[in-house]
């Protein structure tokens, strides 16, 4: 689908004051402590227990409604969070076998609907998203987190607090998978008739807010869990309210209007005047990078590394940042230059559009015969930041150096199945490229799952087919290291072999801003795209 001609600079301007007009109305609640949230997404994620639509989708109806056995620490703005204990109070290596993981479990947790939280219900879960064999097993939920867990090999019950997970192979950094994987009430499911689409109405966790009520693509309403096992993180709001709104300008007029408190993802052109008004921008560090994830499979033009190398030099970062309103950072590669992992690429990223055209002409292309293929994008939601001006933006910058690039425009939930089912599948013909913003906190979801050989669908989300042995020696020793700092090097040469083979077309670096509004205290943003929304209040 190709966009219109909009000068690069201009993209907001000829929009921002027509949308500030008319606005998106709520009905007004009684006396409680109300938090009403306008989210970037076209639809609320899955209620079920795994949520869909990205890492996004956690912070709405992940971690509210739910627990992971190993969590992230969320309370946190002026440093990267860590690893701590959420359902498992601990976890360890067992010293027998080091592909086992023994994980003590919380006790006198209680799910939603008053059940028991133990070892029979981890397994449960396990069993509802990696045995397609159980009679629980929901299709839905494991292709949102089956990628996610790409370790593990099978698990089992200790006792009644006590569960062994075992791994396909030593893995150090598999507690980082247990953040993805959230637990859901058997007792619920039973009750609701053994039924996946009536429990998502009727859902039942261990989390710190509890499901009011669930209108697919318009709203979800969630409700303090006054009986939440961890007092530290008692929801400060009593209910908080997520609304649809996918479309940037849409919820910028709503936070304007009154009818919103908060937004994500802001209208950068509309900045001035929120700020005018005395609302606040919040907006952090995040480990994450808006990107084009490149095909190498035979035939896609992007086996050619002059190809690759041309599009990143194509990309002038400092106008996309521009576009974003400054809540952007450019990207030089998989991480930021501050991180521990990015190391010392010979290919540096830079805007060099005469460089990137001399490489396109000896790779057979010119302005006459350019390099014409087909990109799937999102249409919006929570990670891609601007999708539609970002992809029109970049699109203008490729065709200065003879790369003609059409997009397939998808909601978010389409982009991530063509995301999991990697480059090679039927539905895929002619798409050489895709647009999913990654998350990028650890080794694990940095590295490993795009980059390792044996991480191509459906193990884990290597998208394009990349093969390089030498990667995957690298990050087979860094899997079998306990060290961090012999990890952090050996992820440092990962990332300086990605970038020198500029297999990703990276942009971005995102700093994931949300705007409040004089109603809303306490917002704590992490360094991360997981969210805690318990401090809203």
């Amino acid at each position: 689908m190709p966009f219109s001609g909009l000068d690069r600079r201009d993209f907001l301007k000829s929009s921002a004051a027509a949308a500030l007009a008319g606005g998106v109305v709520f009905p007004a609640q009684a006396q409680e402590r109300v938090i009403r949230y306008g989210i970037s997404m076209a639809d609320i994620p899955q209620t079920t227990g795994q949520p869909d639509r990205g890492a996004g989708g956690y912070q709405f109806t992940g971690y509210t409604l739910y627990d992971p056995l190993v969590a992230w620490e969320m309370n946190v703005a002026d440093r990267p969070g860590k690893l701590v204990p959420g359902l498992a109070t601990e976890w360890a290596i067992d010293p027998a076998d080091a592909r086992k993981w023994l994980f003590k479990l919380r006790p006198g947790v209680k799910f939603h609907d008053g059940s028991a939280f133990d070892a029979d219900a981890v397994v449960w879960n396990f069993d509802k998203v990696l045995s397609n064999q159980a009679p629980h097993f929901d299709q839905r939920q494991s292709s949102q987190v089956r990628a996610r867990l790409p370790s593990v090999a099978s698990w089992r019950k200790l006792d009644a607090m006590t569960v062994e997970v075992t791994t396909k192979t030593i893995d150090s950094f598999f507690p980082y998978q247990m953040l993805w994987f959230l637990v859901s009430s058997p007792a619920q499911y039973e009750k609701v008739g053994r039924d996946w689409q009536r429990f998502a109405s009727a859902p039942s966790g261990t989390g710190p807010f509890k499901l009011a009520r669930l209108v697919p693509r318009e709203l979800c309403e969630l409700v303090r869990n006054a009986d939440y096992w961890d007092k530290s993180r008692l929801a400060k709001a009593d209910r908080i309210i997520l609304s649809c709104l996918p479309e940037t300008i849409t919820r910028t007029n709503a936070l304007l209007s009154g009818s919103i408190d908060m937004i994500e993802a802001p209208a950068p052109d509309v900045m001035p005047r929120l700020k005018q008004a005395g609302f606040k921008l919040v907006d952090n560090v995040t480990p994450h990078v808006w990107n084009y994830h490149l095909s190498t499979l035979p035939g896609s033009p992007w086996t050619d590394i002059r190809t690759r190398k041309a599009a990143n030099l194509a990309i002038d970062r400092a106008s996309v940042v521009e576009l974003l309103g400054g809540l952007a950072k450019p990207a030089y590669g998989q991480v930021d230059r501050t991180s521990p992992w990015f190391g010392k690429p010979a290919f540096a990223l830079r805007y060099d559009v005469d460089a990137a055209r001399k490489l396109m002409t000896e790779a057979g292309y010119s302005a006459a015969s350019p390099l014409k293929t087909q990109f799937i994008i999102a249409s919006s939601g929570s990670g891609q930041m601007l999708s539609l001006p970002m992809n029109e933006l970049v699109q203008q910058m490729f065709k200065e150096a003879f790369i003609d690039i059409d997009f397939k425009v998808v909601e978010l939930e389409p982009l991530y199945t063509a995301w999991r089912q990697g480059a090679a599948h039927d539905s895929l013909k002619g798409i050489t490229a895709n647009n999913v913003a990654y998350v990028t906190s650890d080794p694990l979801y940095a590295f490993i799952r795009f980059f390792h050989s044996n991480q191509v669908s459906p193990t884990g989300v290597n998208w394009g087919h990349y093969k390089n042995p030498e990667v995957d020696k690298l990050i087979d020793a860094a899997l079998l290291s306990t060290n961090v700092a012999e990890q952090d090097a050996l992820m440092a040469r990962v990332h300086e072999r990605i970038v020198d083979d500029a297999l990703l077309v990276w942009v971005v670096h995102d700093t994931n801003p949300h705007v409040t509004g004089p109603r809303v205290g306490g917002y704590t943003q992490a360094q991360h795209w997981f969210q805690d929304l318990t401090t809203l209040g």
